[in-house]
């Protein structure tokens, strides 16, 4: 059977972007459809006032692969934006990661040996229990647990952090030195003029329809392309069959100040229960930005519905356990022209450096498929 096109890619944020370049870099005739008004998905930024936001929440390349590094540098110029965070408690602001810097705040403490001493002595033991709770008391003990990691886990993940596994956390680091970079990695930045322009390359030779949902009109769409490439919600392609996968979302709303600064650095966590926001975005300082107005971005925990993209999977033990059945389907011969790629179609979290990896790693399996 002839077809339009050779691959179609349904979506168009930083994994399916990739494939299709690197796809159509290679020869093949690439069409993708987007359900938004816009490329670029969850990492889309949006100029105002001079001031590039990050519409659907901070997004910081780091990586240590340094290939993936000169990947993405062909498509924009990377400042030297380093990640940290700060952390207001109470109207207390905290310096974050955990530090030693966040241990002279809270105990006095002021090197390694003073804080191995105090942290020794209010460790509590997880007795083998691996959830977040457990994992960071053991490492941390109460107090450090009840300002930082309680009630914010409660507001993110609308669960109790004793019902969430501790891999959520474990990627946030915690350190007996006075470094607050919230990444090790030795390559980090920010696009000087946002993210938006790196997808406006990468698609610029392909065909891309926009305010297009594929699962509405599959059958036309699945007769345009011998190949699909798919990165939306893995469930919903499955039409729910093992049951519905659980995410969670945010709503942002973004704000601007008539005042050339809000709060002096680009990300503030607030962990405090009786805040409803779990964090504030000034975009300004991820470019060092000097105008005289600025643009902040309240993000509210919420579940995902008409209007809110799912987010974050959740990994407990259940949707591991429906993710499977999912992924056993998959393999079924039915399914052969079909390949799933990123966060939502692969249920697990990414960071921006291994969305690329992945699809880089994905557009040899489809090329040599294609070309037997």
């Amino acid at each position: 059977m002839q077809y339009p096109y050779d691959v179609l890619i349904v979506g168009s944020g930083l994994f399916g972007s990739t494939c299709a370049y690197e796809l159509n870099k290679l020869g093949f005739r690439c069409l993708v459809v987007e359900k938004r008004d816009h490329i670029g998905g969850n990492c889309f930024t949006e100029q105002r006032d001079g001031i590039n936001v990050h519409k659907y929440g901070a997004h910081i390349f780091h990586t240590s692969n340094e290939s993936i590094w000169n990947w993405i540098n062909q498509f924009a110029t990377f400042n030297h934006y380093r990640h940290r965070v700060k952390v207001n408690h109470g109207g207390k602001i905290f310096s974050f990661p955990i530090n030693l810097s966040t241990l002279y705040q809270l105990w006095g403490v002021t090197t390694s040996l003073e804080a191995e001493k105090h942290l020794a002595a209010v460790r509590i033991p997880h007795n083998g229990n691996d959830n977040l709770e457990s994992w960071i008391l053991s490492q941390v003990g109460a107090e450090i647990y009840n300002i930082f990691f309680k009630s914010y886990t409660r507001k993110q993940w609308d669960r109790s952090p004793s019902e969430l596994p501790s891999s959520i956390v474990r990627r946030v680091p915690i350190r007996l030195m006075y470094n607050d970079d919230y990444f090790d990695d030795p390559y980090q930045g920010i696009p000087i003029g946002g993210y938006s322009q790196i997808f406006s390359q990468l698609l610029a030779n392909i065909k891309v329809l926009l305010n297009t949902n594929y699962l509405e009109n599959r059958t036309h769409f699945d007769s345009q392309a011998s190949r699909i490439l798919y990165t939306g919600p893995l469930d919903a392609f499955f039409d729910f069959r093992f049951g519905k996968l659980e995410y969670r979302s945010l709503r942002f709303e973004h704000t601007r100040l008539d005042s050339p600064d809000f709060q002096s650095i680009a990300v503030m966590n607030y962990t405090a229960a009786e805040i409803p926001f779990t964090r504030v975005i000034e975009h300004k300082h991820f470019e060092f930005g000097k105008q005289p107005v600025t643009w902040i971005t309240r993000e509210y925990p919420a579940g995902p519905s008409a209007d809110r993209e799912p987010i974050y999977p959740i990994n407990t033990n259940q949707s591991q356990q429906i993710v499977g059945e999912y992924k056993q389907l998959s393999k079924h011969p039915r399914y052969s022209r079909y390949y799933f790629g990123g966060r939502l179609a692969e249920y697990r979290y990414y960071d921006m450096h291994q969305v690329i990896g992945s699809a880089l790693n994905r557009v040899k399996e489809i090329a040599q498929r294609l070309t037997k």
